[in-house]
């Protein structure tokens, strides 16, 4: 194909339907597809939720609990954990608290929802996006909360925000002498290792606030006893009184779909855990003029700009990247950039997880987008240097350099991280 097609834009109404529905339809990325038939069997993993109830939830007995938490807190037949602890007498629920996105989900990138009341249960729902030291403290003591539980699913990307909410909390309950238990949940693209460049203190925010690789390859609780030990004192001068619930049955090269557990989508842009394993590299677009993605039925897979044709897909097929080959395509974004005006570039299908590389290849989308489009620029407030967590990946492709040189200069600092991520593992 050579031409974008015709036609009008995507009615949005549809575009949810197919967000919710899944996109395999749509051609997603190659990632193993749930089995519909296997549905109602256990799982083979069990959350560290699962296993807090099964142990009566004895970590809690005696504690006024606040939990941090959004749509990903479920148990394996879609109960939501908040409603089954307020539920349960042996359990004292005093609060939720809602990260980026919201409890309920509905707030787009960099939003949040409102504090104010769950209407199923009556407890208060207060937004802690941004919140943070004294402040967050200050919240969780006017709570009540003896003990800040923590139940969200990570996708497995340091600029996922929340990982930060989660350092944010140990950090609060450090300072105000609190508890902080971590439900373990998988990370669904692995944790076979470490991956891309190690943010640079001085580029710290939101999307990153200490030294992690682009993909840490851990999981929300290892990562809590990386931060644990390695960060939180140096900010709060102790380290908080940590807690974590393991899975059981997961292994470090489990995908989502090896766990049997019901994906529910971490924010309104990661329908499936396919955009998961996209994520990680094509996040590095939204540092950029092109999109990302957002506003299409394929968030972060099909990625793309006004005035980008073939040659870009030729481009990056000619890089013969593992595990990942790429189609030409177009799209109207129903939203964010260029909504409701025609893009073209490219849709990534992983045919072989195992052997895709996210970050590389968001550097190679970055790379071949810089070569072939007399268009490409990167935002005017360097928030590519704030993805990166370093301004190389920027001023390397500026430079012409390859994608295997850039991927070479990150080594060193990587090489640092996988040293301190080796001991906070839980798993084999």
């Amino acid at each position: 194909m050579r031409h974008p097609p015709g036609g009008l834009p995507p009615n949005p109404r549809n575009v949810t339907r197919r967000r919710l529905l899944g996109t395999a339809a749509a051609g997603a990325l190659a990632y193993p597809a749930a089995r519909p038939a296997q549905a109602a069997a256990a799982p083979r993993v069990r959350t560290g939720f699962d296993r807090l109830a099964d142990e009566g939830y004895a970590l809690l007995a005696g504690q006024r609990v606040g939990v941090v938490t959004n749509p990903t807190g479920v148990t394996a037949g879609l109960r939501h954990i908040v409603d089954v602890l307020h539920a349960d007498r042996r359990v004292d629920l005093r609060a939720v608290f809602g990260p980026e996105h919201g409890f309920r989900g509905t707030a787009q990138a960099g939003g949040a929802e409102a504090t104010g009341t769950d209407p199923a249960t009556g407890l208060p729902v207060h937004d802690i996006y941004g919140k943070r030291g004294r402040e967050l403290a200050g919240l969780f003591g006017r709570t009540g909360t003896d003990t800040v539980l923590f139940d969200i699913q990570d996708v497995g990307a340091r600029f996922y925000t929340y990982v930060w909410t989660l350092y944010d909390c140990l950090i609060a309950a450090a300072l105000a002498g609190l508890r902080v238990v971590v439900l373990d949940r998988p990370n669904p693209v692995t944790g076979r290792g470490a991956h891309g460049p190690v943010l640079e203190r001085p580029l710290a925010s939101g999307v990153g606030r200490e030294p992690v690789a682009q993909a840490h390859g851990m999981t929300v609780a290892e990562l809590a006893r990386l931060f644990n030990a390695v960060h939180v004192p140096a900010v709060a001068g102790r380290p908080a009184r940590l807690e974590t619930v393991p899975l059981s049955g997961w292994r470090r090269g489990d995908f989502f779909d090896a766990t049997g557990l019901p994906w529910v989508p971490p924010s309104p842009n990661m329908p499936t855990p396919g955009t998961a394993l996209a994520y990680a590299g094509t996040c590095l677009l939204e540092g950029t003029t092109l999109s990302e993605g957002r506003g299409t039925t394929l968030p972060f897979e099909l990625v793309g700009a006004e005035g980008i044709d073939h040659r870009w897909a030729d481009a990056l097929n000619a890089l013969d990247l593992p595990g990942v080959r790429f189609r030409e395509a177009y799209a109207v974004p129903a939203f964010s950039k260029f909504q409701g005006r025609t893009i073209g570039g490219v849709q990534l299908h992983v045919h072989d997880p195992a052997a895709y590389r996210p970050v590389r290849t968001g550097v190679a989308l970055l790379v071949t987008a810089k070569r072939v489009w007399p268009g490409f620029a990167w935002r005017p407030d360097r928030w590519i240097d704030r993805l990166a967590g370093t301004a190389s990946v920027r001023t390397m492709t500026d430079a012409g350099a390859s994608v295997d040189d850039i991927v070479e200069a990150w080594q060193p600092g990587l090489e640092a991280f996988r040293s301190v991520r080796e001991e906070h593992l839980l798993y084999d």
